[in-house]
C-alpha cells in the first residue's frame, strides 16, 4: 500500500510526486507513457510575463521545474525589461527532449518514488472518501490519498477540420473510463479546447526574411540554486515574423473548414492565446500578428510557430504556412491540431486543492481548468505538499494573494471558477510590485523549508543573501557623497545628473538616471555581489515607496482575510443576504469574509450582511 498515489506525470504530476516523495511519503506515479513524462505538447518553452514569476515561486517551495529548466535551456531572455518591475520576467526556450529526459532521470532517482505505466479506469472509494485506483488492466493500488493530474487527456479528441481523432496530445491514449467514473461520483464535468501549431523542417526555412530574436541573459536561470548558466554564444536565436493579407485571406476563405468555426468544437478555447483563425476574426482591422519561429531541440529538425495554432485541414495548414515570410518552400513535419478535453469544475476544490466531494483526493493541472506547463506545476506541488500535510493530519498551507502568484491562481480557481482554460496574467494580482521575480525566495522560502522540502543547505544560503542585502542597504545609506569637482567631472562622462548637497548611496539610487553600478563607480567603490542580488537592491530602493503603500493595502486585506467563517455556517439562516450570493456561498464555502467577497454574484450589502451575522454569533 502506498501514500499516495498520483495520476498523470505532466508537469503538475512531476511536482507532486516529487514533493510527497521527497517528504517521505512512499508514491506511486502512474502514467500512460514514460516516454511522455514531463512532456511538451505544446510551446517548448517555461516562463514569460506572471508564468515566470510562478516558475521562481516553485523552487523557492523547493520544487523542481526552475533546476530542470536551468539544465535544460537553449535560449533565455529577460522580459519587459525597461518597464517596472512588477511585470518582468524571465522566458526559456527549452529543449523538449532534454527536459523530459532529465525530469525522468530525477523522478527515476528519487526515494519513495515509484513510476509505473497504465491508464486509470477508475477511483476505489468508500463512501466519500478515497482509497486508492483501478487501471485498465486489473490492477489495483491503494493509498490514503490520490492526486490527479490528468492533463488534457480526459476524454480527449483532436481535431484538424472534419477529422477527428479520439486521442490525448502527441497521439497518446485518451482517460474517457476517469472521465465517466468522477460524473458517477458527483463531478461537475466541463467543456474546454486548446490547441497546437504545425512544426516545419528547419533546412526549408528562409531565415533571412526574418527578425533575429537572441537570448539576452547569461547569469541568471530559474532555480535560486543554480550556479552554473548557459553562455550567450551557446544560446540558439528564435525569430519574429508576421502575417501576411495573403495568410488572412486564406484563413477567412477557409474559415468553415476550420474545426472551431466548422461545428466540430463545443469546448471553449483559451481566451488569452487563441488560435490563429479566432484573432483574425475576434481583430478584424488587425493588419498582421506576430508569430514566433522556434527551435523545439537541438536534437531535432523541427521549427515552432508559436501564435499560429490551428484547427484547419492539413492541406489548408500547408497554404497556410506558405504564405508566411521566409515559409515559400515549407515542409511541414508534424500538422497543427485542436484538442478537446473534459475538466472539472475547480469550484468544487478546496483552498488546498483537495476536492470537496471526495475526502483525500487532490487535483491539480489543467484538469482543474487551467492552461500552461507553469500553472500546472504550480499546483502540483501545491497538491503535492497539502497531501502531504493531510497524510500528517496537519493544516493545509494556503499562500495568500499579496504572498505569490501561487496564491492568485488558486484563489481564483476555487472562488471564482473557470470559464475558458485560466492563464496566469500580471493583471490578475493586486500587488504585483510584491510579487516580484527577484523576491520570490524571500516570500517563499520559509515555507519551503518549514514543509521539508527546501533542505537546510538551500535554506541557510538564503538566510545569508537576506543578510547581505541587509548589510549593503545599511551601508550605503550611512555612506554619503558630495559633489566635489571630480565627482561631478565622473558625473558628466556618466551622462547622469550632477551631485550638488551631500547625498547618501541610498538616495543617490533612487534617482532615475542611477542604477547601484553607476553609483558605486561614482563613488570608487566596487562588489562583488550577483546580478539577481543587485537588481533586488535596486528595486527595493527605486520603489521603496510604491512598496510601502502596497504592503499596506496588502495588510489591510489581511485584516479582512482574518476574518474567519465557520465550516458549518448555514448560509440560508442569514436574512436579506440575496438569493444568487447564498447558493454561490453554499457552492464554494469560503474560508474568510475576503475570499467570500471575490466571489462572483456576492455584492457589498451581501458582505455587510454576513460581517453583522457573524458579529452577532461572536465570529469576529
Amino acid at each position: 500500500m502506498y501514500n499516495a498515489i498520483v495520476v498523470g506525470a505532466g508537469h503538475a504530476g512531476c511536482e507532486a510526486s516529487l514533493a510527497l516523495s521527497r517528504l517521505n511519503k512512499k508514491t506511486l506515479l502512474i502514467t500512460g507513457n514514460k516516454e511522455y513524462v514531463a512532456s511538451m505538447p505544446c510551446n517548448p518553452s517555461v516562463g514569460g510575463p506572471a508564468k515566470g514569476i510562478l516558475v521562481r515561486e516553485i523552487d523557492a517551495l523547493g520544487g523542481e521545474m526552475g533546476i530542470n529548466t536551468d539544465k535544460t535551456y537553449i535560449q533565455m531572455r529577460l522580459l519587459n525589461s525597461s518597464a517596472g518591475p512588477a511585470v518582468q520576467a524571465l522566458r526559456a526556450q527549452s529543449d523538449k527532449y532534454k527536459y523530459h529526459e532529465e525530469m525522468l532521470k530525477t523522478i527515476e532517482n528519487t526515494e519513495n518514488l515509484t513510476l509505473t505505466e497504465g491508464y486509470v479506469k477508475s477511483l476505489i472509494t468508500e463512501g466519500n472518501i478515497v482509497k486508492g485506483v483501478v487501471l485498465e488492466d486489473g490492477r489495483m493500488f491503494e493509498a490514503k490519498t490520490v492526486i490527479l493530474t490528468t492533463g488534457t487527456y480526459l476524454n480527449s479528441v483532436c481535431f484538424r477540420g472534419e477529422e477527428k481523432t479520439f486521442s490525448g496530445p502527441e497521439n497518446q491514449k485518451t482517460y474517457s473510463s476517469l472521465s465517466n467514473n468522477l460524473k458517477e461520483l458527483g463531478f461537475n464535468i466541463i467543456r474546454l479546447k486548446t490547441g497546437t501549431p504545425p512544426r516545419v523542417l528547419d533546412s526549408s526555412i528562409d531565415y533571412s526574411l526574418m527578425s533575429r530574436q537572441d537570448g539576452d541573459i547569461d547569469n541568471e536561470g530559474f532555480s535560486y540554486r543554480t550556479k552554473e548558466f548557459l553562455s550567450l554564444d551557446k544560446q540558439v536565436p528564435c525569430y519574429l515574423i508576421h502575417t501576411t493579407k495573403e495568410t488572412h485571406k486564406i484563413i477567412f476563405d477557409n474559415l468553415e473548414k476550420s474545426a472551431l468555426y466548422g461545428g466540430e468544437i463545443t469546448g471553449i478555447g483559451p481566451r488569452y492565446c487563441p488560435s490563429i483563425e479566432t484573432k483574425l476574426v475576434r481583430f478584424k482591422d488587425k493588419e498582421s500578428h506576430q508569430v514566433f519561429v522556434e527551435p523545439v531541440s537541438l536534437s531535432s529538425h523541427k521549427m515552432y510557430l508559436q501564435g499560429f495554432s490551428t484547427s484547419m485541414p492539413e492541406d489548408i495548414q500547408m497554404i497556410m504556412v506558405k504564405s508566411l515570410p521566409g515559409f515559400k518552400n515549407a515542409e511541414i513535419i508534424e500538422y497543427a491540431y485542436a484538442i478537446e478535453y473534459d475538466a472539472l469544475d475547480p469550484l468544487d476544490m478546496k483552498a488546498s486543492l483537495e476536492s470537496k466531494i471526495i475526502k483525500g483526493l487532490f487535483t491539480a493541472g489543467q484538469i482543474n481548468g487551467t492552461s500552461g506547463y507553469e500553472e500546472a506545476a504550480a499546483q502540483g506541488i501545491m497538491a503535492g505538499i497539502n497531501a502531504s500535510l493531510f497524510l500528517d493530519k496537519k493544516e493545509p498551507l494556503i499562500l495568500r494573494r499579496d504572498e505569490a502568484y501561487i496564491g492568485v491562481l488558486i484563489d481564483d480557481l476555487v472562488t471564482k471558477g473557470v470559464e475558458d482554460p485560466y492563464r496566469m496574467l500580471t493583471s490578475r494580482a493586486e500587488y504585483r510590485l510584491l510579487l516580484r521575480h527577484d523576491n520570490a525566495d524571500t516570500r517563499l522560502s520559509a515555507y519551503g523549508h518549514e514543509v521539508g522540502l527546501l533542505s537546510d543547505e538551500d535554506y541557510n544560503e538564503f538566510l545569508k543573501k537576506e543578510e547581505t542585502i541587509k548589510k549593503e542597504k545599511e551601508f550605503l545609506k550611512e555612506t554619503f557623497i558630495t559633489g566635489k569637482k571630480e565627482v561631478n567631472e565622473k558625473a558628466l562622462n556618466m551622462g547622469v545628473s550632477l551631485i550638488k548637497d551631500k547625498i547618501s548611496l541610498y538616495d543617490l539610487i533612487k534617482r532615475p538616471d542611477y542604477d547601484f553600478k553607476k553609483v558605486l563607480e561614482i563613488a570608487s567603490l566596487s562588489s562583488t555581489l550577483d546580478s539577481n542580488t543587485i537588481r533586488q537592491i535596486e528595486i527595493d530602493i527605486k520603489y521603496e515607496g510604491y512598496i510601502k503603500k502596497a504592503e499596506k493595502q496588502a495588510e489591510d486585506f489581511r485584516k479582512v482575510e482574518k476574518i474567519k467563517i465557520p465550516e458549518d455556517i448555514d448560509y440560508n439562516k442569514i436574512k436579506n443576504i440575496a438569493s444568487e450570493a447564498k447558493e454561490k456561498l453554499e457552492k464554494i464555502r469560503p474560508l474568510n469574509v475576503s475570499q467570500a467577497s471575490r466571489i462572483s454574484g456576492v455584492n457589498p450589502a451581501d458582505i455587510s450582511i454576513l460581517l453583522v451575522y457573524l458579529k452577532s454569533k461572536g465570529k469576529r
